[in-house]
Order: C-alpha cells, then structure tokens, then sequence
C-alpha cells in the first residue's frame, strides 16, 4: 500500500459511519490480496507472506464487527473463517490461487456493502477526529486539504 492510500484510508476512515467502515475494511482486503498476487508473481516470499498477514488483520477486524443478534453473522463468520483458513493453506503452500478464491468470495461482499451504506445515515464512529475539507486553490487547478481544528482536543476523549 502506498502512502498516499494510507492517508486517503485513515482520512476516509476518521469520517465513516460504521457500515463505511466495513467497506473500507473489504476495499483493505482486497487491496492485500492484490499486493499478495503481484508478490507471487514477482516471486518475492516475504512480501507474499506479509500481504497475506495484512489480509488476515483485515479479516479479523471484520470477524470482530460481527453483532451475532443479526442475521447475517453467522454466514459472514463462516465465510471469514473459510478465508482466513485459505489464507493460511496459501501462505505455507506459496499458493496464490488462494488469492482469486479469496477475491471471488470477499468482492460480492464489498459491492453489497457498498451499496447499502448510502441508507446508513448515523454520523461518524469517530467523534472529536479532525474535519477535512477539500477545495481547488487559487494556483494551477490542483486540490488540497484543508484540516479544521487542528487543536489538541482531538481523537478520543477520555
């Protein structure tokens, strides 16, 4: 993952509601298991294994954001289970078609998510994190941030 998706990451998940949040975690996942088949590819181990350590803290994140008073999280809990185990098999195989069945699982996931989150209207699960407010400056057409309340008061509150 670049820097530049690292800050757009923690930007966009300092604003999300908890259904964005999800998204964000599958977009993650998905994102490693990327990095993980390019590493395959370019035949380099270490950053095989350490995309699929990656995609495995997403997929434990998202095991921990299963409420089991819904419906759907005894499916999700199975599916996730299934991935981490795949995940597991491809990391001691150095098997990266474990990647594809990961990536054929997870995506549908995504979209679906992606698409109920608009009827999701609650506020951000981050409270007190900075605004960030985006606008075209005066110069050559080129978009910067702008951080509101840049005070010390920020993050959580204890």
């Amino acid at each position: 993952m670049t820097k530049e998706q690292k800050q757009e990451f923690t930007r966009r998940i300092t604003q999300a509601n908890s259904t964005q949040l999800i998204v964000i975690l599958y977009e993650m996942l998905l994102l490693y298991l990327e990095e993980g088949a390019q590493a395959h590819a370019s035949e380099d181990r270490d950053a095989f294994r350490e995309a699929i350590r990656k995609a495995r803290g997403c997929l434990n994140e998202l095991l921990a954001s299963l409420n089991p008073n819904y419906e759907p999280a005894p499916a999700l809990l199975r599916l996730y289970l299934f991935c981490i185990r795949r995940l597991a098999y491809g990391e001691v195989r150095n098997d990266s078609k474990v990647l594809e069945e990961i990536e054929k699982v997870i995506r549908p996931l995504h979209d679906a998510y992606e698409k109920i989150a608009p009827q999701n209207e609650n506020g951000p699960v981050m409270n007190n994190s900075q605004a960030v407010y985006a606008g075209l400056t005066y110069g050559r057409n080129t978009l910067t941030e702008n951080m509101a309340d840049q005070g010390a008061n920020r993050g959580m509150l204890v």
